[in-house]
């Protein structure tokens, strides 16, 4: 049994409350010990179920806590900023969930940060933690599949049932490039590296009228190692009848697909060139039920993997450098959606 003795101050408790099993599990030194929220009903709900010494509305008195050592940023997305940063200032290590921020400014200001305090910064990327990506990863990184030749990734969600649930996402409004499209770009950008140029497109489906961006992207993706790809982010569409999340990487080698869905089985599909006929190889993941969202096993895993790096001294995968290379293909392919043709992307995170 592992002794509590790291601790966590939890800011937002939508997403957030997905960090609060790690409480129960013995073999982590990881302990929430306060929780930040904007009701303070909410909150202090938490806290007594949860058996947490302190709750509070103001997240400031979270990060001042000397027996908080850890910082977890769940709030709204164009909150992040203001809260990592502040985090990273009081000397606390961050996890903060996608998207890290939503400029490549915001982006830049804490790589300096992290760099300049040392301290540890994961972002919360669940899409590099479920087991039919990391699957995949596994296959590329043996060398099963060979040079990637083209990939495809993609997110897509009837996003109309988010806002009476989460109504920032119309208050702010929520920047859905960001907060969404980050998720199949990082992905992408595990296998294949930096981005060296996007070319994007943008529709908005205008089944939430009051949303005011377009909310349906189609953006292509030029590589630094010369790769190609394509990611569909489609969040104003009618309950699209393909898996939420997919992944497909085409090499020299083999051809695989992997795709994961909320509480359904996830697949890896693979067929290798070598065999005769090139029989497909299926894979199918059982579903997971853990978590008040559905990713609360893969917040689980990366909480793990986070307090790994804290031991080692190991680099966080994603790191606050990959969150910020994210966030400049986002910032590309909105500047290709309003100004047309191809753009190259911001990677100077000296």
């Amino acid at each position: 049994m592992a002794t509590k003795d790291i601790g966590i101050g939890v800011i937002g408790v939508g997403m957030g409350a997905n960090v609060l099993p790690i409480n129960l599990d013995s073999t982590s030194r990881l302990q929430v010990r306060a929780v930040c929220a904007q009701s303070a009903v909410r909150a202090q709900r938490l806290a007594d179920q949860w058996q947490l010494p302190f709750w509070t509305t103001d997240y400031r008195k979270v990060i001042e806590r000397p027996d908080i050592d850890v910082v977890a940023v769940y709030s709204p997305d164009q909150l992040h900023i203001e809260h990592a940063s502040a985090a990273l200032r009081a000397g606390k290590h961050v996890i903060c969930t996608k998207p890290m921020c939503t400029t490549v400014e915001d982006a830049a200001t804490l790589v300096e940060l992290a760099d300049q305090s040392g301290l540890t910064f994961l972002v919360g990327q669940t899409m590099r933690f479920d087991p039919e990506f990391a699957g995949a990863k596994r296959f590329f990184d043996d060398g099963d599949l060979g040079d990637i030749i083209f990939a495809e990734a993609h997110y897509v969600h009837d996003a109309r049932g988010f806002f009476p649930l989460t109504p920032w996402r119309l208050q702010a409004p929520q920047d859905l490039m960001f907060g969404g499209a980050s998720h199949p770009i990082d992905l992408l950008r595990w296998f294949l590296g930096d981005v060296e140029e996007v070319h994007a497109y943008g529709r908005k489906g205008n089944l939430t009228p009051d949303y005011p961006y377009e909310d349906n992207y189609l953006i292509n993706l030029k590589f630094k190692s010369g790769a190609i790809a394509r990611v569909l982010a489609a969040y104003g569409l009618v309950e699209p009848p393909m898996p939420m999340m997919g992944l497909a990487l085409y090499g020299a080698k083999a051809s695989l697909h992997a795709d994961f869905t909320d509480q359904q089985d996830g697949h890896i599909k693979l067929v290798y060139d070598k065999l005769e006929r090139r029989p497909v190889a299926n894979f199918t993941f059982p579903a997971e039920k853990e978590g008040t969202l559905g990713h609360g096993a893969g917040v689980m895993r990366y909480l793990h993997h986070f307090e790994e790096c804290l031991t080692t001294g190991a680099t966080p995968s994603p790191s606050v450098r990959d969150g910020a290379q994210s966030i400049a293909v986002c910032a590309a392919a909105w500047q290709s959606i309003r100004e047309g043709g191809v753009v190259k992307v911001h990677s100077d995170f000296a």
